[in-house]
């Protein structure tokens, strides 16, 4: 077995850019989570409307009176329906994090 000697503390990091961090807190994130918001919402109602109009009824009727009826589903729009559902449980879920970052409360000052 090769034992080979492995790298340890500050060799495994880059050095440091000067500089400050970058903020997390920008209130324009607000701004951001509304748009979201409002993606999600026509993406539910997308979502919606495609679930809906996945469904055809057919009826029938025999020469003996009785009345057949089925129902035709449309893959491809229940699979979109189930996709938009999905993008716009994302999008609501990213304009949380958007909205908490937006309005989280600063970092204290030291105390002395």
């Amino acid at each position: 077995m090769i034992d080979l000697p492995q790298p340890t503390g500050t060799e495994l990091w880059p050095p440091e850019e000067p500089g400050s961090p970058a903020r997390l807190h920008k209130p324009w994130r607000g701004l951001v989570a509304a748009l979201e918001v409002l993606l999600a919402v026509a993406a539910g109602w997308a979502a919606y409307a495609c679930w809906h109009n996945s469904v055809a009824s057919v009826v029938t009727r025999t020469d003996d009176g009785a009345v057949l009826e089925s129902h035709r589903y449309f893959g491809g729009l229940l699979a979109a329906a189930i996709g938009l559902g999905t993008v716009a449980a994302l999008l609501l879920v990213d304009a949380v994090r958007q909205l908490s970052l937006a309005i989280r409360a600063r970092s204290a000052k030291p105390r002395a």
